[in-house]
């Protein structure tokens, strides 16, 4: 027996593989302030895209308006298979600066976090952009009694914590962090 693997591929009457790669939702780059334009002409080319928007007013010197501006400023979301050719209709697509991801391939986002983001827009609750922090990194507070003190996020959820080091003698403390801001350093 060899130790090679051997792969089969099944094939339809025509002859060709049935496997087809399965359209997935990617984030893409867009030039700055195009996000609508581009979402409009992938409309029009057949792709499927989201563009998640909010309302929110702007004061004019004569008037104070209500727009709808991008959640996700400079992105938004097309659900493409990348073997596909919407994934170059994409590219080639006016205001388009790439597909988000190692070497502008595109990271897939799962289908669940699409639909969440969907899902806050629809309720109407109030809800505000947060830095996206990952646990281990170096934040800053901000506001309140910690204002400009940094450390390393080492929770998320209901306990948030902030370790602050003193790295020359090896010593760390920890302070719970709800309610204050945090941002990355």
């Amino acid at each position: 027996m060899s130790s090679g693997h051997a792969v089969q591929t099944a094939l339809d009457a025509t002859g060709a593989s049935p496997l087809i790669e399965q359209a997935e939702w990617y984030a893409i780059r867009t030039r700055s302030r195009h996000e609508k334009m581009v979402a409009d002409q992938l409309e029009k080319m057949g792709v499927e895209n989201f563009l998640p928007l909010v309302k929110r007013s702007r004061q004019w010197s004569d008037r104070v308006k209500e727009v709808e501006l991008p959640l996700f400023s400079g992105y938004t979301f097309v659900r493409v298979a990348l073997s596909s050719p919407d994934r170059i209709r994409v590219l080639q697509t006016h205001g388009v600066a790439g597909f988000v991801g190692i070497n502008s391939c595109g990271t897939p986002i799962p289908e669940n976090q699409i639909d969440d983001i969907r899902t806050l827009l629809a309720s109407d609750l109030p809800f505000e952009e947060q830095p996206f922090l990952r646990v281990g990194q170096r934040v800053r507070i901000r506001g309140g009694a910690l204002d400009g003190v940094e450390g390393i996020l080492s929770a998320q959820n209901d306990d948030r914590s902030l370790v602050i080091s003193l790295e020359p003698i090896q010593r760390s403390l920890s302070v719970r962090i709800q309610g204050y801001t945090v941002e990355p350093v």
